[in-house]
């Protein structure tokens, strides 16, 4: 069977543009012109055809994106050298939008969400929780008559749910290989201080996926995911074009 009449492909990913939310102390995304199409042609005297650019400038926690463990763990791996298998592979989604902050999601949540979609962890899982809170906040999907905080985007980049250590360290003996979260954060922000998640993450050798979006769609489901990251030299972490292919 062909493996489109197999499979619909929904997008994770959220549009990268200039002036995107950017969390913390992550690089601003700026998007610059580097030539025209009259400005090649020009150039090259080409009788038929002009090539436009574009320079990007962005960090590689701006977009939807996953963690080296070196970002937050200088003993641990950089972008480029970890094991692909934690950025592809069979994947599920728990609806968690009951749950907001000030409240973490706890195992007993995860538990609770699982239970009700008939659905359980397997080894090599990579896990996404579908908050709600990228549907609640993102300023491209409100109008302009909505009343937004311009500093943190109506609360995209303020206080959202997360995970906490123990949860995090939960899933990861449960094979849990990426955990993913459709907010600037995996923790529990912006109370955590001790980034649980991300420490668990570290110690476990697991990673993290934030800025998801579209979970919506599949949430209560299994699926196979695919996120990989750009092959950068040292990275901390990656922009990365996150997709489900959810059998028909």
């Amino acid at each position: 069977m062909n493996f489109n009449e197999k499979y619909e492909l929904i997008d994770l990913s959220q549009e990268i543009y200039q002036g995107m939310p950017v969390f913390g102390m992550h690089q601003k995304t700026f998007i610059m012109t580097n030539q025209t199409h009259e400005q090649n042609q020009k150039a090259t005297g080409s009788p038929t055809l002009g090539f436009s650019a574009r320079n990007l400038l962005i960090s590689e926690h701006g977009p939807t994106h996953s963690d080296a463990i070196w970002e937050f763990l200088p003993s641990g791996p950089t972008i480029e050298k970890m094991d692909m298998k934690l950025f592809y592979g069979n994947g599920l989604c728990l609806d968690l939008r009951h749950i907001r902050y000030p409240d973490p999601i706890t195992i007993d949540d995860i538990k609770e969400a699982l239970e009700k979609a008939n659905l359980k962890f397997e080894k090599g899982d990579i896990f996404l929780m579908y908050t709600g809170h990228y549907d609640r906040t993102h300023p491209t999907l409100h109008s302009d008559d909505d009343a937004v905080d311009v500093l943190n985007y109506g609360g995209m980049l303020s206080t959202h749910t997360g995970i906490k250590y123990e949860t995090t360290k939960w899933l990861a003996e449960q094979g849990v290989v990426n955990v993913g979260i459709d907010a600037p954060a995996v923790d529990l922000t912006p109370d955590d201080l001790d980034y649980g998640c991300h420490l668990a993450c570290g110690e476990f050798g697991i990673t993290n996926t934030e800025n998801l979006c579209n979970l919506d769609k599949v949430a209560g489901k299994r699926f196979l995911y695919m996120g990989l990251p750009l092959k950068i030299r040292a990275g901390t972490g990656s922009p990365i074009r996150a997709v489900a292919f959810v059998e028909k």
